[in-house]
């Protein structure tokens, strides 16, 4: 029977195979175009990102601009730098994601010396705010989110850390829609249920409902928290002391290495080496032949 080529050599002559990071499935180039074009009026201005990423046991948020070279990190922060600010455990929660995002501001506006003239919003009641800018002062950093593959559901973790950078001092465009306490029928925000997750307090609630129905899970699945000795009721404590360091001090502290590490490769053996080590190696078979 007769079947159509579908795929005939003047298909395969004008195949353009698509971009690396689009074959491994790691970047989404139509996004990614709209994030980068900058106003032409604006020349080389660097335009922006805050790019939140997830993995099973870090978040990584990193404030980047792009250049032809390749993009350009301003600053980052990771959620594993959080246990020297007194958050020990649940590092990849909603209220770890806040923490990341509010350390990243920091440091960000700390390198620009755009510290003391934008603090941010100190107090947090859960309400949804942006940063202003300053009548005779400079304009606010400005930084829009970047969350990659990741699925922007309502009460998405992406949006933890943008609240987090947005009250850190950044001026992150955004609305109320996509926090966790959105009622999309009546259209309006529950700051108390966002003020929550900020805290920590659905893990708080999970923990304590999880202890009462069965202790023998509870013990497997925060079997970390209890070996750090937090309990249900140490966790909004925490998390507001945490976010108390994280403005005192948003500096970069790289961890102590333990041991000696040896970096590069091993020289190469001369010649006379290379016989040598071959000798010994006919000696050390006779011997244990022997």
């Amino acid at each position: 029977p007769f079947v159509k080529l579908q795929k005939n050599k003047a298909y395969f002559k004008r195949y353009q195979v698509k971009y690396r990071r689009r074959r491994e499935g790691k970047t989404d180039y139509y996004a990614r175009k709209r994030l980068l074009v900058q106003a032409k009026n604006k020349y080389n201005a660097p335009k922006y990102r805050l790019v939140v990423r997830f993995t099973n046991t870090d978040i990584v948020c990193q404030v980047v601009s792009a250049k032809i070279q390749g993009d350009v990190v301003l600053a980052a922060a990771y959620s594993h730098e959080l246990p020297r600010y007194g958050i020990k455990v649940g590092l990849t929660n909603w209220a770890a994601a806040y923490a990341t995002g509010l350390l990243v501001a920091r440091r960000v506006l700390v390198k620009l010396g755009l510290d003391d003239k934008f603090e941010g919003f100190p107090e947090i009641d859960g309400s949804v705010q942006e940063v202003e800018a300053i009548e005779d002062g400079p304009r606010p950093f400005k930084a829009f989110l970047d969350v990659g593959l990741r699925r922007t559901t309502t009460g998405s973790k992406v949006f933890a850390a943008m609240k987090g950078a947005s009250d850190g001092g950044i001026y992150v465009p955004h609305s109320e829609r996509r926090f966790p306490g959105y009622d999309p029928e009546s259209k309006e925000l529950d700051s108390e249920v966002l003020r929550d997750y900020i805290f920590g307090g659905h893990v708080a609630e999970y923990m304590r409902s999880l202890k009462e129905e069965d202790e023998e899970r509870y013990n497997a699945q925060f079997s970390r928290f209890i070996k750090a000795g937090v309990s249900a009721d140490d966790l909004e404590d925490m998390y507001a002391e945490a976010h108390k360091a994280i403005r005192a001090d948003p500096s970069f502290k790289p961890t102590e290495k333990k041991g000696e590490y040896k970096h590069g490769k091993t020289p190469r053996l001369t010649a006379k080496e290379r016989k040598e080590r071959v000798q010994q190696k006919i000696e050390a078979f006779k011997n244990a032949q022997a």
